[in-house]
C-alpha cells in the first residue's frame, strides 16, 4: 500500500507547474515564476530582468522589466501598470497558446498579454534589447512583444512612431507619479501628417511639439547629431513606415529616452561613477518650448523681458491683452497682403518652424540610408 501512495505523490509533484526562480531568460509552459521566491528572468547578456517590484514609497506589486547593470532600479516596462497587486502572491506564467498572464493566488486574473496569434511551442524570453517577447521555439518567429506596447521609456531599437501598413502606432505614456506607474497624463507621438513632428500632449491638450523632420533632424530643439557621443538618432520616414529609434554609440552606454510624470522629456545615460542617470538631452526645456505660448505670429525668447513679441511687419492682435501679458491671441500683419502689388520676403533665423501637420507631402521617395541603418540596427539588436 505504501508504494502507490508514494508513486501517486510523485505524480501529483510532476504534474503542478514549477515555481522558476533561476536566473535564465526563458519561460516554458510548464514553469511559473512567483513573487514570493523572487523569481526573475535575466537576459542572455545580464542587460535587463524581469520580476516582481515595487515603485520607491509604494507597496503594490508589478511585474516589469529594468536595466540588471544599474544600481538604482529604474524599470523601463512594466506588465500591469494599471492593475497593481497588493500582496507577493503574484504568478506570472505563459499559457500552451503562447499567452502571458499574471495573476495573484493563481487564480485571480490581473493582467493578459491577449496574444492573438497562436502556438503549439511557446516559449516567454527576455532578449538583452529588454524586449520581452513570446517566441514559437520550432520557427523563432515571435508572437508577441513588449517592445509594441512601450510605456513611458524608449531603450535602443524601440520605435516611436507608426507601422502604416498595420495602422500600428508605438507611443509613450508618462507614469501617473513616480510612485503609480498606471496612466499618467502625458503622451509623446509622432504625428505622421504632413511633414512628421513629435507632439506632447496632456490629455487632449498639445503643450508641446518639436519642430518638423526635415531629413536631417526635427526642428527646434537640440540638434541630435551632435550628441553622437551618445545616441546614434535614426528617423525613418517612407511610404509604409513613419518612426524614430535609435542606438548607443558603443556597447558601454547605458541610456533611455523618458517623458516623466510632470511632461517632462528627457534622454539620460547612466553614469557608473556617480550611481546616478545624468540628463543628454532635455526637451521642452523652458517657457518658449510651451506650445503656442506666443499666439499666431508671436516669437518667444527667454533672453527677452517679457518673453513675447510680434514678427517684423506684425502688431498685436489684441493689444490691451497683449500689454496685461495674455499674448494668446497672438499677432496680425500690420497690413494686409496685396498679390497685386509686388512683395519680397523677410528671413527670419533660430525660429521653429510652423505646425506643418497640414502640409502635402509627397512619400514615395523612401530614404534609402535611414532605412539601412535600421536594417544594421536590427540585426545588431536581434529585434523583430
Amino acid at each position: 500500500m505504501v508504494l502507490p501512495l508514494v508513486l501517486l505523490s510523485l505524480f501529483t509533484y510532476l504534474s503542478l507547474p514549477t515555481r522558476f526562480t533561476a536566473a535564465v531568460d526563458t519561460l516554458s509552459p510548464n514553469q511559473t515564476l512567483t513573487d514570493a521566491t523572487n523569481g526573475t528572468l535575466v537576459s542572455a547578456g545580464e542587460s535587463f530582468e524581469l520580476g516582481f517590484f515595487s515603485p520607491l514609497n509604494s507597496e503594490n506589486r508589478y511585474v516589469g522589466v529594468w536595466f540588471k547593470q544599474v544600481s538604482l532600479q529604474t524599470p523601463i516596462w512594466v506588465a500591469n501598470k494599471d492593475d497593481p497587486i497588493t500582496d507577493s502572491s503574484g504568478f506570472l506564467t505563459i499559457a500552451s497558446t503562447g499567452n502571458v498572464i499574471i495573476t495573484s493566488d493563481q487564480t485571480n486574473l490581473i493582467w493578459s498579454s491577449n496574444t492573438t496569434i497562436l502556438s503549439a511551442s511557446p516559449v516567454l524570453k527576455l532578449l538583452d534589447t529588454g524586449n520581452l517577447v513570446v517566441v514559437d521555439s520550432s520557427t523563432g518567429s515571435y508572437l508577441w512583444q513588449s517592445f509594441d506596447h512601450p510605456c513611458d521609456t524608449l531603450v535602443p531599437g524601440m520605435k516611436l512612431g507608426w507601422d502604416l501598413s498595420k495602422n500600428q502606432e508605438w507611443y509613450l505614456t508618462s507614469w501617473k507619479s513616480s510612485q503609480d506607474p498606471s496612466t499618467g497624463d502625458y503622451t509623446y507621438r509622432v504625428d505622421p501628417q504632413g511633414l512628421p513632428q513629435l507632439i506632447l500632449r496632456q490629455g487632449s491638450t498639445i503643450t508641446y511639439r518639436s519642430g518638423p523632420w526635415d531629413g536631417v533632424r526635427f526642428g527646434g530643439g537640440p540638434p541630435l547629431k551632435q550628441n553622437t557621443t551618445v545616441i546614434n538618432p535614426i528617423f525613418v520616414y517612407n511610404t509604409t513606415s513613419v518612426y524614430y529609434t535609435f542606438l548607443n554609440s558603443d556597447g558601454n552606454i547605458i541610456s533611455r529616452f523618458v517623458v516623466t510624470q510632470s511632461g517632462l522629456l528627457e534622454h539620460l545615460t547612466w553614469n557608473r561613477g556617480s550611481g546616478e542617470w545624468v540628463p543628454v538631452i532635455t526637451l521642452r526645456a523652458d517657457v518658449c518650448d510651451t506650445y503656442d505660448h506666443c499666439g499666431p505670429y508671436g516669437i518667444c525668447n527667454t533672453n527677452d523681458s517679457p518673453n513675447c513679441h510680434c514678427m517684423d511687419g506684425f502688431v498685436p492682435k489684441f493689444p490691451v491683452e497683449w500689454n496685461r501679458l495674455d499674448w494668446s491671441g497672438g499677432c496680425v500683419a500690420k497690413t494686409e497682403l496685396n498679390c497685386t502689388v509686388a512683395a519680397g520676403f523677410r528671413r527670419f533665423s533660430r525660429l521653429k518652424l510652423p505646425d506643418t501637420s497640414r502640409f502635402l507631402v509627397n512619400r514615395t521617395e523612401s530614404n534609402a540610408k535611414n532605412l539601412k541603418e535600421v536594417e544594421l540596427a536590427n540585426t545588431k539588436l536581434s529585434y523583430h
